[in-house]
């Protein structure tokens, strides 16, 4: 269905909103930029092996063809005999189908097996590059802060992808098929059918070739059936597969998030979100029935008329002794082939649907990318990062915004010292996390300058750690090997960081670790990581915010005395905090982007301000932890 919008133009009901116009314009630029990546496997930057299985698989497609012109010939020499009712000559006809059959399943299994390894070769090739533009400078985080047509990308390079590179193999396959199979057979249908005078009102009429020209007008007809009963097919199973990946991505959203959900008794509105959801899915998988039963009553009805058809153009010289039952038969078997060498788009345009439905959903994917990457080349918009011989951090005039340009932190000028310890404090939505973003190169949307002391090697702790899958020691050891840290090493940092139960279980790999481990477990964990790859620059993020204050003092002094030349920048709330840092940050929500309001200086602050017997308390404490 169709509806007009307010200034008159067309507008699909798919689900998109789109004038129709625009919709057609966006699906041909999403084609195109599909193409421009996928060609590249044949081109110069390809695998050599892409052109040898192509060429294999061609010289396959003739050598078939030559098998099915013999078996062609066959039938009629087989219904011949058994017109003629020789029996020698039908046992003859018999036993030579053998090796014919033999030939053709040969030749049909070595075109699997070729096609099916161009498929693989070809989606390995595609699926290395989409994972390097996804995965290269943080661009599958930036994503997630980006508007665009882009939403669950785990879903396009698995699913997608795999559909938008196995159906043009099966596609070109069949094409090729086709034309040669219609050259082929079309001057055997002219030959064996020849011309076909018959009489209307008293004219002679003759009809050359008439055997080819039924096979063309039926699979014109087959053809433009099918076009016109699917014409929507392609936007609902865009829309079918949107809503599955969606419906999926909740479903993983509940898993990961599993024992939060169980603390609050959530499970009821997660059922209800998971039904709307799935509900969609449904009405979408129903619209694609509705198109499917259209689509197949098209091409049933031409597969039931297919082999009546010929024998019944046939009939009339076959009555007249024109030609033999053999010839017929011969005829019927060309006629069938050519139809559905003609008809090609009828027996495929379903999966031709499909394969531009997941072909555009890839593209989409590939044309953000290329969004961010574009702008990380002109720089337009984006924080300059450099390198500074005065200081291992300095921002200068930075500020940070979204990526449409609304300001959430402004005008930042800040110099941090090698070694220094520097707190960041501020109510909740002053862009403190989103700074730390920012200096870490997540968010790269702003201005100004971000440099690095000539070493600047940095380490980020979030306030929820990642935990890979896998065992124990790889968690520790993240994102270095596992085997680049020797054991001893890493049970004594186990124990320093409060985790010594878990020493003996550090290759254990039947744990999930990520839901065995608590959140202050993770924590402590990060801090294990921090002293492995012991950086110069050091982000903490909340990163002990799950922690009892002893035991982020025990975090906290491990770290100033293990890494004393560590360049220390905290994001946090707690005043306790303080007492392990030499500078602290102020900041505050201000019209135009939080900014940077007030420095304090907490070595002379803290004596000045706080009593002795509360400094006697504090130290005493750290001593301890």
């Amino acid at each position: 269905m169709s509806a007009i919008d307010h200034q008159g133009g067309t507008v699909r009901d798919d689900g998109s909103g789109e004038p129709e116009l625009q919709l057609a314009d966006r699906r041909r630029s999403l084609t195109r930029r599909f193409w421009m990546s996928a060609s590249g496997f044949w081109g110069r930057g390809g695998p050599r092996v892409a052109w040898g299985l192509t060429l294999a698989i061609g010289l396959l497609v003739i050598a078939n063809l030559g098998v099915d012109l013999v078996f062609n010939r066959w039938n009629r020499w087989f219904f011949d005999a058994l017109e003629r009712k020789d029996l020698n000559e039908v046992v003859k006809q018999a036993a030579f189908f053998v090796p014919i059959a033999t030939g053709s399943v040969l030749m049909g299994v070595s075109g699997v097996y070729l096609r099916m390894t161009l498929q693989r070769r070809w989606r390995a090739w595609m699926n290395d590059r989409l994972l390097d533009q996804w995965l290269a400078h943080d661009r599958y985080y930036q994503l997630n802060l980006v508007r665009g047509a882009h939403q669950n990308p785990e879903f396009r390079i698995a699913e997608d992808l795999r559909i938008a590179t196995l159906a043009p193999i099966d596609f070109a396959v069949g094409l090729v098929i086709a034309v040669v199979s219609a050259l082929a057979f079309i001057i055997v249908l002219w030959r064996i059918g020849g011309s076909l005078t018959f009489s209307l009102f008293g004219a002679n009429i003759t009809i050359p070739g008439f055997l080819v020209i039924g096979a063309l007008v039926y699979s014109v007809a087959g053809s433009g059936a099918m076009v016109l009963v699917g014409r929507r097919f392609i936007a609902v199973s865009e829309r079918k597969n949107q809503l599955e990946a969606e419906y999926r991505a909740i479903l993983q959203r509940l898993r990961e998030n599993g024992e939060s959900i169980a603390l609050l008794g959530g499970e009821k509105e997660e059922r209800a979100g998971l039904d709307l959801s799935f509900v969609e899915v449904i009405r979408q998988w129903r619209e694609l029935c509705f198109q499917n039963m259209r689509t197949a009553a098209v091409s049933h009805a031409s597969g039931l008329v297919v082999w009546t058809a010929p024998v019944l153009l046939a009939a009339p010289k076959y009555l007249d002794g024109s030609i033999t039952l053999g010839e017929v038969m011969q005829a019927a078997s060309a006629f069938v082939i050519v139809q559905k060498a003609f008809g090609w788009i009828v027996d495929n345009y379903p999966q031709f649907a499909e394969w531009t439905a997941s072909a555009h959903r890839v593209a989409s994917l590939m044309t953000s990318l290329d969004v961010l990457a574009a702008a990380e080349q002109t720089g337009v918009g984006h924080i300059s990062r450099g390198v500074t011989e005065e200081a291992a951090l300095r921002l200068r005039d930075l500020s940070v915004t979204t990526d449409d340009g609304t300001s959430v932190v402004n005008d930042t000028d800040v110099t941090i010292a090698p070694g220094e310890k520097v707190l960041v404090v501020g109510e909740s939505g002053t862009g403190k996390s989103t700074l730390v973003r920012a200096i870490a190169g997540l968010w790269p949307w702003g201005q100004g300058e971000i440099l690095f002391g000539p070493v600047g090697k940095m380490f980020l702790l979030p306030q929820h750690p990642y935990i890979p899958l896998g065992t124990l020691r790889r968690a520790a050891t993240y994102p270095a090997p596992p085997d680049s840290v020797d054991s001893g090493v890493l049970q004594e940092l186990l124990e320093a960081v409060g985790l010594g139960q878990l020493r003996s279980r550090l290759d254990e790999t039947e744990f999930a670790w990520d839901h065995v481990l608590s959140g202050g477990e993770k924590q402590r964990l990060s801090f294990v990581r921090l002293l492995i790859h012991r950086p110069s620059i050091a982000v903490l993020d909340e990163a002990t915010s799950a922690l009892d204050q002893a035991s982020q003092a025990q975090m906290m002094k491990l770290v100033t005395e293990r890494l004393p030349r560590t360049t220390l920048i905290s994001i946090g709330h707690r005043p306790e905090l303080e007492a392990f840092h030499d500078r602290e940050l102020v900041m505050e929500s201000r019209p135009g982007g939080a900014r940077l309001v007030r420095e304090i200086d907490l070595t002379s602050w803290l004596r000045k301000n706080l009593p002795a017997r509360r400094r006697k308390r504090l130290r005493g404490a750290l001593a301890r932890s």
